[in-house]
C-alpha cells in the first residue's frame, strides 16, 4: 500500500509543479533548493520531492532520445509490464493521440517511458496519464506555438471516450 502512497504523492508533486508552471511562468523559482522549499511549504514530503526532482531530471535526459523512424502503418505492441501500467483505455487514448498528430512517435515513446519511471506497479489512471502527455508535450514544445499547446491541451483533456474497436 506505501508503494500506491508514493505513486500519488510523486504525481501530486509533479502536478503541483506543471500547473503552476503553466499558469504563470515566474510562480516556481528557477533554483531547486528554492522549488523544493515551496514544495515542502505546500505539504509535500521530502521523498516524494526527490522522486518528482528525479522523474523531471528523466524528462529532460530524454529529449536525446533518437528518432522513431516508422512506417504509417506500423502498430506499436506493449511489453507485458507496460500492459501492467497503461490498460487497454490508456493505450487506445495513446493511439488516438498519435492518430491525431498530438504525439509523434517519438513523443508517444517518450510518455510510455515516463510512465513507466513513476513509482509502483499499479495501473496508472487515465487522469495521471493526461498530465504525463502534457509534461512531455510542453517539456518538447520548442517547435510549438503556445496555439498549438493549448489546443493540443483542449484534446487531451477533452472528455471523450478514447475506446477503438
Amino acid at each position: 500500500m506505501i508503494e500506491a502512497h508514493m505513486k500519488e504523492g510523486v504525481i501530486d508533486v509533479l502536478m503541483y509543479i506543471f500547473s503552476s508552471y503553466i499558469e504563470s511562468d515566474d510562480i516556481l523559482p528557477d533554483d531547486r533548493e528554492s522549488m523544493d522549499a515551496d514544495l515542502r511549504e505546500a505539504g509535500f514530503e521530502a521523498q516524494e520531492i526527490d522522486k518528482a526532482f528525479d522523474w523531471l531530471d528523466g524528462l529532460a535526459l530524454a529529449g536525446d532520445i533518437p528518432a522513431v523512424s516508422q512506417s504509417a502503418h506500423a502498430t506499436r505492441i506493449y511489453a507485458a509490464v507496460e500492459q501492467q501500467r497503461m490498460d487497454s483505455k490508456i493505450q487506445g487514448f495513446l493511439f488516438f493521440l498519435e492518430q491525431s498528430g498530438v504525439l509523434t512517435p517519438e513523443l508517444r515513446e517518450l510518455v510510455i517511458n515516463r510512465i513507466m519511471a513513476l513509482d509502483g506497479e499499479d495501473v496508472i489512471d487515465m487522469e495521471e496519464f493526461k498530465w504525463v502527455v502534457m509534461m512531455v508535450l510542453f517539456n518538447n514544445a520548442v517547435d510549438q506555438d503556445e496555439s498549438t499547446l493549448m489546443h493540443y491541451e483542449d484534446i487531451v483533456f477533452a472528455d471523450q471516450p478514447a475506446i477503438f474497436h
